[in-house]
């Protein structure tokens, strides 16, 4: 065909950056909590995560979701799930670089900063592609909980600390690497787990069969599951493998694959449990407990994965805008999209301190921190994650709104986080349950809040709010949104206020505590420094 005109003004391909070590705020909160040579252990993973074969992976794992075989040619029963080979690319280089258990074992080894260094790199990778971060996370929050079986962690936690990914149903005693999932939520009972009709009956040796259907069951094709079923005490949790020590095939039936929103490079499925065989993890009766402390823990991966994908929506924009014309100047030049980039810039990098502030925690062993501080920064974080999404999704225009951008794989993503575990009422209320039950977690809290008093008249106003709303006990259940969201903006605001640029603190403080601020992003007040917060939000090439 012959050309009718010249193509001009489009964006060339993002490749070539860091989105670890070319990260200002990310890199300034590795070194902030952990050393350089925590960062320098993630220089690999970085140059990969910011590469072109990286880039293809993430297209390709979502182009191609999994698909369900729930039997062979001959009609036997085998519930597989079958993944592009992009999939297991990403499964690889995520387990491999360290960001499954592995920091549990790091951690016991002496490395004082193994679950930050996870965390940064965690942030940095899921931007790649965020669907493989679930059965990451659940591998990383499975062991914590399993500890409460000791006899089973000191068979399984080798393999689930490993760095060798390990796809393919085997004895999982025998394999060099395994992956975790959970099974939870049933039709009748949702975020309410205590509803549950799944049962366990004990067996002589010492075994438990499990008989119902888990409406939600994350990652089906992993080896091993924590699950919750009725015994005669009440509720109790279970380690259940897809594969037994006899080399047999557990009772695993995947119904079917879930027809998601996003994340559809992960399969969740709809499992049926038929004389299943568990493993009693815990006591009896206590399982709720038990299996939230796995839940806990994937709440840091929740803060982290939503500062991933804001952070990946903001290099997307700052990509088009620094490449892209319109009205005779380049977008990232024109004042009102530097406000726009400005603002956005400025709720990644609020995203990304207190994400890795928790990762800290986990390091330090602050659990009275981690109970109430993690609660907070879930709902906010991650419900605030679509609307940032959508306004760097707007500033590619109709460009944004294609897949070959990536925006709209980002922008789908972007609520699961906040729906992950129970909706926001449900983190808006273990908030208040936190509030309730355990002084020492809201004394450590606002101590940590305090750490930035006098330094910003806007921001002192706020923490004043927080302690007024924390003392007033009248209408708690009907204020628990507003309590949770203003202890996580204050959280974000210490930590700016003492580790940001002026810049960006004062930008944070006028706008989320000063209420100077509008019903969407780009609204900064005149006389931001909007082009240095821009600046600093620029990612640096590999």
């Amino acid at each position: 065909m012959n050309a009718t005109h010249t193509v001009t003004n489009q964006v060339p391909p993002l490749v070539g950056h860091d989105p670890i070590a070319g990260d200002t705020a990310l890199v300034e909160a590795c070194l902030r909590h952990a050393d350089p040579l925590t960062l320098d252990s993630l220089e690999d993973l970085g140059a990969l995560a910011g590469g072109e074969q990286a880039a293809e992976w993430g297209r390709l794992a979502n182009e191609n979701p999994p698909r369900l075989r729930t039997h062979d040619r001959t009609g036997h029963r085998i519930d597989e799930v079958e993944f592009h080979p992009a999939w297991h690319a990403l499964m690889g280089a995520a387990v491999g670089h360290g960001l499954a258990g592995t920091p549990w074992a790091l951690a016991e080894a002496g490395d004082a900063h193994a679950h930050v260094r996870r965390a940064v790199g965690y942030l940095g990778w899921t931007q790649v592609e965020a669907g493989h971060g679930c059965p990451v996370t659940m591998t990383y929050a499975v062991v914590p909980a399993l500890r409460r079986a000791p006899e089973l962690a000191v068979v399984f936690e080798p393999g689930l600390t490993s760095t060798s990914y390990e796809f393919g149903l085997a004895d999982p005693r025998t394999k060099a690497g395994l992956v975790a999932g959970m099974g939870m939520t049933e039709k009748q009972g949702g975020s309410d787990v205590r509803a549950g009709t799944t049962r366990a009956v004990a067996r002589i040796d010492g075994t438990y069969h499990l008989t119902g259907h888990k409406w939600f069951t994350s990652a089906p094709m992993s080896d091993l599951f924590l699950v919750l079923a009725q015994t005669e005490e009440g509720v109790s949790c279970f380690l259940v493998p897809r594969m037994l020590p006899d080399g047999e095939r557990n009772v695993f039936r995947l119904q079917r694959l879930k027809d998601k929103l996003g994340d559809r490079s992960n399969a969740s499925s709809e499992v049926e449990f038929d004389r299943t065989v568990g493993w009693l993890v815990g006591e009896p009766g206590r399982g709720v407990r038990a299996i939230l402390e796995m839940v806990t823990t994937t709440r840091l991966d929740c803060v982290l994965g939503s500062a991933a994908t804001v952070r990946a929506a903001l290099t997307q924009a700052l990509h088009h805008a620094a490449h892209r014309s319109a009205f005779g100047a380049r977008l990232l030049d024109q004042p009102l999209m530097q406000n726009v980039l400005a603002d956005v810039a400025v709720e990644s990098e609020a995203a990304t301190a207190l994400a890795v502030r928790l990762a800290a925690a986990q390091d330090a062993g602050e659990s009275d921190f981690l109970r109430l501080a993690g609660a907070a920064a879930k709902f906010h974080v991650c419900k605030r994650t679509p609307a940032v999404v959508a306004e760097a999704l707007e500033v590619l225009g109709g460009n944004g709104y294609v897949e070959e951008s990536v925006l709209p794989r980002l922008y789908r993503q972007s609520p699961l986080n906040s729906i992950w575990e129970g909706s926001g009422n449900v983190i808006a209320l273990d908030v208040l349950r936190a509030l309730d039950r355990d002084s020492a977690s809201v004394a450590a809290v606002l101590a940590e809040v305090e750490q930035a008093a006098g330094v910003d008249d806007r921001y002192d106003a706020a923490a004043a709010r927080l302690r007024a709303e924390l003392a007033d006990p009248a209408d708690l259940p009907l204020r628990a949104r507003r309590v949770a969201g203003l202890l996580a903006l204050c959280l974000q605001g210490s930590l700016l206020l003492q580790h940001a640029p002026g810049s960006v603190a004062d930008a944070f403080c006028a706008t989320r505590l000063g209420g100077d601020w509008g019903s969407v992003l780009g609204t900064l007040p005149a006389g931001t420094a909007v082009t240095e917060i821009v600046d600093r939000a620029v990612v640096a090439p590999a």
